[in-house]
């Protein structure tokens, strides 16, 4: 693992697991086709892929459960195997956002996001006894509680979620006067669409002239620069395939990362070149689906070629 830190700049805080634990992961943050966005850097698809087997291969866990909150979170797993004792929840499958829920006006913010806290308020209204429904029983029902995106479950799907919660939540000791909050599931709107709903209801209540024009400048520059990366992806998708026709009629093709490599080069060369980032401008994954899906037609380097030259000269 250290040679993987150094090599990553990483924190160098790994799971120090043998082949006797089992390990729960819950992710929340933005997504894109085959990319988990952290604060400062990016988890792609061929990365974990790697990472998964080498720690299944390794015996450096017996089971583990994976929850990921997360536009486009399917993407990350749709080839996970189901013979490596891991299984994966995601708020969305690989073509959609996941979505913010329950408005506080007062805060000017989301409370969390749609799915979250369904499985949150889920796992409260059973707690203590969390050995009460197992993980398929949780995903049924938080399936059917998220309306605003597809909830979705890969890789193991004979053994892990047949456990009980507990295998991975533990018993609750403690937490035996927990209630599940009654939140009301409205006011969602796609996670990709906060950064700017925020700015834009945040000037509608501000009664300060100079915060006003700046946060109409800041507004305006956002939608700038969403149009601009639109128009670059549709102008790449142009180039390479002959027509808009053909780019209109890609957007239509359920999206599969069957080259991660590929994905991971083309979307790197992306964000440098026209300078923008899943963290820093999250509207841009409506768009990124396009360039995964040249993956599958064209090889990396006449995508990343294609991207600099659009990106450059705009």
């Amino acid at each position: 693992s250290s040679g993987i830190n150094a090599e990553y700049g990483g924190s160098r805080k790994t799971v120090k697991s043998t082949k006797d634990d089992v390990i729960f992961v819950n992710f929340a943050d933005h997504g894109g086709p085959g990319i988990l966005a952290f604060p400062h850097s990016e988890l792609y698809k061929g990365d974990l892929d790697r990472t998964l087997e080498m720690m299944s291969e390794g015996a450096r866990f017996k089971q583990m459960l994976i929850y990921v909150e997360a536009c486009y979170a399917g993407s990350m797993f749709t080839k996970l195997s189901a013979d490596m004792n891991i299984t994966a929840h995601t708020a969305s499958n690989s073509d959609e956002s996941s979505y913010a829920c329950v408005l506080d006006e007062d805060l000017n913010t989301y409370l969390g996001d749609c799915w979250s806290l369904n499985w949150m308020n889920n796992t409260e209204q059973i707690m203590p006894n969390l050995d009460s429904e197992t993980v398929m029983e949780q995903y049924d029902i938080v399936k059917k509680m998220t309306t605003t995106s597809h909830a979705s479950i890969y890789g193991d799907l004979t053994t892990i979620t047949n456990e009980p919660l507990s295998t991975f939540m533990g018993h609750g000791k403690g937490l035996k006067d927990a209630r599940a909050n009654e939140f009301q599931m409205e006011n969602s709107i796609q996670s990709q669409d906060v950064m700017i709903d925020w700015l834009r209801r945040k000037l509608r209540k501000t009664t300060d002239e100079g915060s006003a024009e700046e946060l109409k400048q800041q507004i305006k520059d956002h939608e700038n620069k969403e149009k601009f990366v639109m128009k670059t992806i549709d102008a790449v998708g142009a180039d390479l395939l002959g027509s808009p026709e053909a780019v209109n009629n890609l957007k239509k093709v359920s999206l599969a990362i069957r080259h991660p490599g590929c994905n991971e080069a083309v979307m790197k060369e992306f964000f440098a070149a026209c300078n923008c980032r899943i963290q820093d401008n999250p509207y841009i994954t409506k768009y990124l689906a396009t360039l995964s899906k040249l993956c599958n037609m064209f090889s990396a380097d006449i995508i990343v070629k294609t991207v600099g030259k659009y990106c450059y000269e705009q």
